[in-house]
């Protein structure tokens, strides 16, 4: 419900059980029709380094969203946003974007998934690109799957990068709104795509 009015929950720190929900005055998206993959990143993808799967360690990659990092010492992720999501998961609701190497996960995100609109809630990345080539598979995803609104939060520097933009909240809550009136399929890509195959459902015209 929460989700559908607009609103989010964050923790106050790692430690602290408390929740807040956030509103902000401007929202980040990444609008779906014009995402920007760099000449780089998308060699990075054609060349398949990762293999990426969803939904295969869902907790495992909130649990590595939470932990501490060299740039990031501490997150707004706690145990109890741990829990919250990981029952959401087994509803069918939170899904994870998965990137491996060598049998160990790399790199990932989490978010929400309601109607034909995702909410990314965190990332992480333990190798170069393993945390950008699951979001390159997620947009794929929700191109295909028929999705209307990737809810980015906020808009970071790592996010800019692919195109996303703030809007008000005014703007945002008419898009979730037509968003919500319709139904997105998180599984309809198939598993095991290649990265070129994944690079043309990103890149390709409505």
């Amino acid at each position: 419900m929460a989700y559908a009015r607009g609103v989010f929950p964050m923790g106050k720190s790692r430690h602290d059980p408390s929740l807040h929900w956030v509103d902000p005055d401007l929202r980040g998206i990444l609008p779906l029709d014009r995402v920007h993959v760099s000449r780089r990143l998308r060699r990075v993808v054609r060349e398949n380094r990762f293999e990426v799967r969803r939904d295969t360690a869902f907790e495992a990659v909130i649990r590595a969203c939470a932990a501490p990092a060299p740039q990031r010492w501490s997150t707004w992720i706690n145990d109890q946003i741990i829990s919250l999501y990981g029952e959401l998961h087994e509803m069918g609701r939170a899904h994870s974007v998965e990137s491996w190497h060598e049998e160990r996960l790399v790199g990932g995100l989490y978010g929400i998934s309601l109607g034909a609109a995702f909410f990314g809630e965190s990332m992480f990345s333990r190798q170069p690109d393993a945390s950008k080539v699951a979001l390159v598979h997620l947009i794929a995803c929700l191109r295909r799957g028929g999705f209307q609104l990737l809810d980015v939060q906020f808009v970071t520097r790592h996010l800019a990068q692919f195109g996303s933009i703030e809007i008000s909240r005014e703007l945002y809550r008419a898009a979730l709104a037509a968003a919500l009136k319709n139904q997105g399929d998180f599984s309809s890509m198939p598993a095991g795509l290649s990265g070129a195959a994944v690079l043309q459902s990103v890149t390709q015209t409505s």
